[in-house]
């Protein structure tokens, strides 16, 4: 398991370190929060996290309900997903790819 740690740029003393899973936890809520989708889940993960020097990339795959706009659903998911990462932890998010993967014509979910 992966550890990163954030050194204070303001001169005190002592660091802050973030393990991948607390993030990944972070893009999980944050995908939650937008209306109209479902992160994917099973053997087929539907978030990927990459840590470089240039910030944090994302690949998120999501099924989006049936008369759901896809554009705005996936704009959403990349605001949702910087803001929170960035106001959480200090990183910066450098990408957000979001991967449609499916819809969802479930019955409960048309008529809400």
């Amino acid at each position: 398991m992966a550890l990163f740690k954030k050194v204070p740029s303001d001169g005190h003393k002592g660091k802050v370190s973030y393990n991948a899973g607390i993030v990944s936890g972070i893009v999980s809520i944050a995908v939650s929060e937008v209306e109209g989708v479902e992160l994917i889940s099973g053997k087929k993960k539907g978030l990927k996290l990459y840590f470089e020097k240039d910030g944090v990339y994302a690949d998120i795959s999501v099924k989006v309900d049936y008369g759901c706009s896809v554009p705005e659903v996936a704009f959403k998911i990349q605001q949702t997903v910087k803001h929170n990462v960035e106001a959480m932890t200090k990183f910066k998010v450098a990408k957000v790819d979001v991967y449609v993967v499916g819809v969802d014509f479930s019955e409960e979910r048309v008529s809400d």
